[in-house]
């Protein structure tokens, strides 16, 4: 074993609320069926965030993300009151990046600028499809010329980055339809996409009625080809789904993907908190449901638990293994408490099958291997 270290720290802020429920989404989202009871909610995430207070231990918050749900049908006022009071509890940054996730819909879309001013710099926006058919398929509310107007909204506004969220894959979705949609998404000119695979997930609606997908083939061929058209525009593959202009990337994404700290509050938001004076690293799952979580005779955590050291190595890859960049093998002892010998012993299997590089210094992910990462995880747990 080695001496654990404290990693970087960010905040996630849960809005478990949505219009409706998107038939391909396992997020812990409720529809609105009445008004948000939002001063109470916002009171509870700040409660939540000083019972966590001691987790902090010293360090700054380099990031915020709000995300949901749609955090969108929280007023400005609301988000600004909420940012105001966690920068009285916990240090930020001077550069933090305070990322919203809004839909394109016109009512969310006339709020953007007011979340600029209560303290937002960066939105990621919902788009999913600029394709009529397939947002109605998805359950989308928006339509694509709300979607293109949402896009050119932000790109006026002074935010220091924004993302649109595109899907591909989608039911009967063909090669041209699917570089159609990505082409288009590129156009808007917007500094980060995420561009990932439509999935059906448990306990959804399209788990319940699969819809028809495109076959192996065509999924790859639209991957392949939407990949080369993304690099061709300038943007670099950073993270298995994730592509951005140089300057762009997801600070707050960076660190799950390297294995930091971050303390979770509102609905069903997850914590990962190192503590090195005790050698543990603690996950933490908050109440789900909005009802309870707005009870105030009730403890806010649901469940909370040990990552053993066993666990540690997958965990540790299964984070970092999706960026495109090498591994330090200082980051891993450093993160873990383990040493880089251990995690050399259980790559080696992965290694001789061609899926991860391993030299003194870090571990690198093949091509092979970032197209087959579920094999390549696989063999850590089988070591």
């Amino acid at each position: 074993m080695t001496s654990l270290s404290l990693p970087p720290l960010s905040l996630y802020i849960h809005i478990p609320w949505c219009v409706q429920k998107c038939p391909y989404c396992d997020f812990n989202s409720h529809s609105v069926k009445h008004d948000i009871p939002e001063a109470a909610y916002l009171a509870r995430l700040l409660d939540d965030l000083r019972a966590d207070l001691d987790w902090v231990q010293g360090r700054v918050l380099q990031s915020i993300f709000i995300g949901g749900g749609t955090p969108s049908l929280i007023s400005a006022a609301g988000i600004k009151y909420l940012l105001d009071t966690v920068r009285t509890l916990v240090p930020l940054t001077p550069d933090c990046e305070i990322t919203l996730e809004a839909n394109p819909g016109t009512f969310e879309t006339e709020r953007f600028a007011g979340y600029v001013e209560a303290g937002v710099t960066r939105l990621s926006i919902g788009v999913q499809s600029l394709n009529h058919k397939q947002l109605q398929i998805l359950g989308r509310i928006h339509d694509p010329q709300q979607a293109v107007a949402a896009a050119q909204h932000a790109r006026q506004l002074p935010l220091t980055s924004f993302n649109l969220d595109l899907m591909h894959g989608l039911p009967s979705q063909t090669l041209t339809e699917g570089l159609a949609d990505l082409t288009a998404v590129i156009a808007l000119q917007p500094p980060h996409i995420s561009w990932y695979q439509l999935t059906i997930e448990p306990n959804t609606a399209f788990a319940s009625r699969p819809p028809q997908l495109p076959a192996e083939e065509a999924l790859w061929n639209i991957q392949e080809q939407g990949h080369e058209l993304l690099l061709a525009a300038g943007y670099e593959h950073y993270e298995i789904s994730a592509y951005a202009k140089p300057g762009h990337r997801s600070r707050h994404n960076m660190n799950y993907w390297r294995f930091g700290d971050y303390l979770g509050i509102g609905c069903g938001a997850h914590s990962k908190i190192t503590i090195p004076a005790q050698n543990k690293i603690i996950r933490c799952e908050k109440i789900k449901h909005p009802q309870g979580y707005l009870d105030l005779t009730r403890s806010l955590i649901y469940r909370q638990w040990s990552v053993t050291p066993d666990e540690r190595p997958f965990e540790f890859f299964m984070n970092y293994f999706r960026l495109m960049e090498p591994v330090p093998k200082v980051e891993f002892a450093a993160h873990t408490g383990l040493s880089s010998a251990i995690a050399d012993r259980l790559l080696q299997p992965a290694q001789q099958q061609g899926l991860v590089e391993i030299d003194a210094q870090r571990w690198q992910t093949t091509e092979l291997g970032r197209r087959y990462l579920n094999s390549l995880l696989d063999t850590l747990l089988d070591g």
